[in-house]
C-alpha cells in the first residue's frame, strides 16, 4: 500500500514540467532568471509569480521548487523568480527586476499553457513586499511601458508593507542595519518604498495571510492594508493562521495538501 501511495505521487510529480533559468531581462545574470512549473498540454490557465523572502538580501528560485510543482499540479502555471539582492541592489532594483519579469510572462506564458489576462502575484515576507510595491507603485510598470497586467495579489507574512514605520521605531540591531542597505538612512526613501504609501491606488482583489505568532510589525501593517482595502471597497480576505510563525507560513505549503493551498486555489476561483 505504502509503495502505491509513492508512486501515485512521484507519477504526479512527474506530470509537472520545469523550464528552468530564463532570463527574463535580456541579460546573463542569474538575478534576473526565473523556473516555470506547468504540465503538458494545458491551455489558459491561471498564473502565479512568486516572489521570494529573505529580507531583500537572501534566497533563490530554487529554494521553492516544491511550492511550483504543488500549483502546476493543480493545474496553475506559476513561475519562480530571482530577483538582485542587497547589498548588490536597492529595493528600487530589486523592483524594476520583478517588473520585469512581470513583464516577461505576461509576453511569454501562454507559451506554457497560461493565461496572460490571470497573472497573480504572491510573495512571503520582503517578496510579499515587492509584490505590493510594484502593484501599489505605478511607475514600475509605467517605466516598462505596460499597464499593471496583475489580477490579484496574494501576501503571506508580508514584511516591509511599511517601512518608514517600522525603520523609525524598530529596535537597532543587526536586521535593521542589514535593512538599511536596501532602503538607505534616509527616512524620505524609507517612504517611497512603502506600499502602505500607495495603497489608494490599489484596485486588484486580495488575500492576506499571517501567523499569529509572527513578527508584530507583520501582524500590525497587515491588519492596516486589509483594513483600508475595505474601506476602498477593494475584494480582501484576511485569514489568520493559528500558531504559525514567520518562515513556518511558507514553508508549511512544502505540503501539497496544506490548507493555504486551498484558501488560495478559492481566492483564484472568484476573482474575475
Amino acid at each position: 500500500m505504502l509503495f502505491a501511495f509513492l508512486t501515485q505521487g512521484f507519477t504526479g510529480l512527474a506530470q509537472v514540467r520545469v523550464a528552468k533559468n530564463i532570463n527574463y531581462a535580456g541579460n546573463n545574470d542569474v538575478a534576473n532568471t526565473l523556473n516555470i512549473y506547468y504540465k503538458k498540454d494545458v491551455e489558459n490557465k491561471d498564473v502565479i509569480i512568486f516572489i521570494h523572502g529573505g529580507s531583500w538580501s537572501s534566497g533563490k528560485k530554487e529554494i521553492y521548487w516544491w511550492l511550483g510543482r504543488n500549483f502546476a499540479k493543480n493545474d496553475v502555471v506559476t513561475a519562480v523568480i530571482n530577483y538582485p539582492l542587497a547589498p548588490n541592489a536597492t529595493y528600487r532594483e530589486m523592483a524594476n527586476a520583478s517588473a520585469k519579469a512581470v513583464k516577461w510572462v505576461q509576453e511569454n506564458i501562454s507559451s506554457f499553457g497560461g493565461n496572460p489576462q490571470r497573472i497573480f502575484l504572491m510573495g512571503h515576507s520582503a517578496g510579499a513586499h515587492l509584490c505590493e510595491l510594484i502593484n501599489s507603485d505605478p511607475q514600475y510598470f509605467d517605466n516598462l511601458g505596460i499597464k499593471n497586467p496583475v489580477k490579484g495579489v496574494i501576501l503571506n507574512d508580508a514584511f516591509g508593507l511599511d517601512m518608514q514605520e517600522y525603520l523609525s521605531k524598530a529596535e537597532k540591531d543587526d536586521y535593521y542595519t542589514n535593512f538599511l542597505r536596501t532602503f538607505s538612512t534616509d527616512v524620505a526613501v524609507w517612504q517611497l518604498g512603502s506600499p502602505l504609501f500607495y495603497v489608494k491606488k490599489i484596485k486588484n482583489p486580495h488575500l492576506i495571510f499571517y501567523g499569529t505568532k509572527t513578527y508584530p510589525a507583520i501582524q500590525i501593517q497587515s491588519e492596516r492594508i486589509f483594513e483600508t482595502l475595505q474601506v476602498q471597497n477593494v475584494p480582501v480576505s484576511l485569514i489568520k493562521i493559528k500558531g504559525k510563525k514567520h518562515v513556518a507560513m511558507i514553508s508549511q505549503m512544502v505540503f501539497g495538501k496544506n490548507k493555504l493551498y486551498q484558501e488560495i486555489y478559492s481566492f483564484l476561483k472568484k476573482t474575475n
